[in-house]
């Protein structure tokens, strides 16, 4: 039976600074056109315009470090489940499901770099920093955006009989 998904999670290497595999993948999804040196550059910036920020506020609830705070920020905006939509009978359902650890993920990556790449006018390490910063903090659009999505498929769960 042919595998299911790419070989590409086993060849992932860690980041070069922080040896992390999750700013790895980060950063991989923020390349565009295969720049992957620019991507790094603009992760990087943002993590160390968030470190500067960290020092200067002095919060119990925030993490110390940068890396901490874009594990928080990850945890923060991560969805547990989804709506997908079922056509049963000739009717279309919003069928909530719940998600494994890799599409979890990757809604999580979409939704950060979307809100990012929304907001216009500023450099992209500077609108990550803030975006981090905020969903850290339980906030900004990116978890506007998971809260979206649990309040439908919460609305819906009547629904959820649909999903087999």
């Amino acid at each position: 039976m042919p595998k299911q998904f790419t070989a590409s999670e086993s060849q992932l290497k860690p980041d070069p600074r922080y040896q992390d595999l999750t700013v790895a993948k980060f950063i991989n999804c923020m390349m565009r056109g295969g720049k992957k040196a620019t991507a790094q550059r603009v992760v990087y910036d943002a993590f160390d315009a968030l470190q500067v920020r960290l020092d200067k506020e002095k919060s119990d609830a925030l993490p110390k470090t940068s890396i901490e705070l874009f594990h928080k920020a990850i945890e923060n905006v991560r969805p547990s489940v989804e709506v997908r939509s079922k056509r049963v009978g000739g009717a279309n359902y919003q069928v909530p499901m719940q998600l494994n650890r890799r599409r979890a993920q990757s809604l999580t990556f979409r939704w950060i770099i979307e809100a990012v790449r929304e907001e216009k006018g500023k450099p992209v390490a500077v609108r990550l920093a803030k975006e981090l910063f905020d969903a850290a903090k339980n906030e900004g659009k990116a978890v506007t955006t998971r809260e979206n999505t649990h309040r439908m498929a919460d609305a819906n769960k009547a629904f959820a009989h649909f999903a087999w």
